[in-house]
């Protein structure tokens, strides 16, 4: 029996059951980071690593692009070799938020709302992203 003969590991048959199921994530994700760029409160970031993930999976194409992109490709780099976020993301993040949390409080205050834990709720889990953001490190 040579190695034509061999079947694929248990692993590569899996992979290549469900690649469309990946690819169908890494350009559903990679749409949302476009439309995050544009859409004050949705993430761009995550979503291109989230693309960036399946892609390896389901898209050869796709993976080799993200990674070569001038403006992805070094912060896809610096995440998959040490969870990594520069400084610059860091604040270009936080800021973000602020004036997410900013718009939140004003609609709230403008509309009358009386319901605060609407605005409450967001604005935790901005903050508890924003600590965990932080407390990543930094690439080299």
């Amino acid at each position: 029996m040579n190695d034509a003969d061999t079947p694929p590991p248990a692993a590569d048959r899996v992979r290549t059951r469900f690649r469309w199921a990946w690819w169908l994530l890494a350009y559903a994700s990679l749409g949302m980071g476009i439309l995050g760029v544009f859409v004050p409160g949705l993430p761009t970031t995550v979503f291109i690593l989230i693309a960036a993930y399946a892609a390896s999976r389901g898209s050869e194409r796709l993976h080799r692009y993200l990674m070569t992109h001038p403006r992805f490709g070094p912060a896809i780099h610096d995440w998959q070799r040490s969870g990594a976020v520069s400084r610059r993301g860091k604040w270009a993040a936080t800021w973000a938020m602020l004036a997410c949390a900013g718009i939140l409080l004003a609609v709230m205050l403008w509309t009358g709302a009386h319901r605060w834990w609407m605005a409450a709720l967001p604005i935790v889990c901005m903050a508890a992203v924003a600590t965990w953001l932080w407390r990543r490190p930094e690439p080299r």
